[in-house]
């Protein structure tokens, strides 16, 4: 029940973020985060501890997009796939990605990613089994700031961080720039999850 009452709402804010969409001005072939409208953030608010929304805008070339979640602990890749969808685009669209809410007696980690475009919308959750400390722990989260550009083979768009130490320090800009370069930044936390994407172009 839990999980199609947050679809239900992913869709809800699809629906919303829809009219925004079509009269977007924002650069072709980029990723940007979204300007969201109090009611948006109250939609998210209902369900999401943390969340993201990033709109993108294409030329068309790209046929589709795939959103995954990565799980670092202590700086070490230890699932690569922890959550992930798939779906066709056309040229403009929304990802959407939330840490849902869960009770005192949910020791797991619950994570939602929505793709919406042109009206069709993909949606998948599920949870961390392997994350019963983290509700003891403090925690730290950020996206890229501004846009990325598309042609990138990889996109970190966000991050949340966990560790038993309260004076850890935000990753930078630097970090969506050249994130191979600064994986050893993910060292600071116990455990670290990254939201990525990858955009494909039709002759792929």
């Amino acid at each position: 029940m839990k999980r199609l009452f947050t679809k239900l709402i992913i869709v809800l804010l699809f629906v919303v973020l829809s009219a925004c969409n079509s009269s977007s001005n924002s650069n072709t072939n980029t990723l940007s985060v979204a300007e969201l409208t109090e009611r948006e953030n109250a939609i998210l608010a209902t369900t999401a501890d943390k969340s993201f929304v990033f709109d993108f805008e294409t030329d068309g070339e790209y046929k589709e997009v795939s959103v995954w979640l990565e799980k670092y602990e202590a700086g070490e890749l230890v699932d690569d796939r922890l959550s992930e969808i798939t779906t066709n685009i056309n040229e403009n669209g929304s990802i959407i990605f939330s840490n849902t809410k869960s009770n005192n007696t949910e020791k797991q980690q619950p994570f939602a990613i929505g793709i919406g475009s042109d009206g069709s919308t993909g949606s998948t959750s599920g949870f961390d089994v392997n994350s019963n400390d983290l509700n003891d722990m403090a925690s730290v989260w950020g996206s890229f700031p501004e846009e990325l550009s598309l042609d990138q083979d990889e996109l970190v768009l966000a991050y949340i961080g966990y560790s038993d130490d309260k004076n850890m320090s935000s990753l930078t800009t630097d970090f969506y720039e050249n994130p191979e370069g600064n994986e050893n930044k993910l060292e600071e936390y116990n455990v670290a999850y990254l939201l990525k994407a990858d955009f494909v172009e039709k002759n792929n």
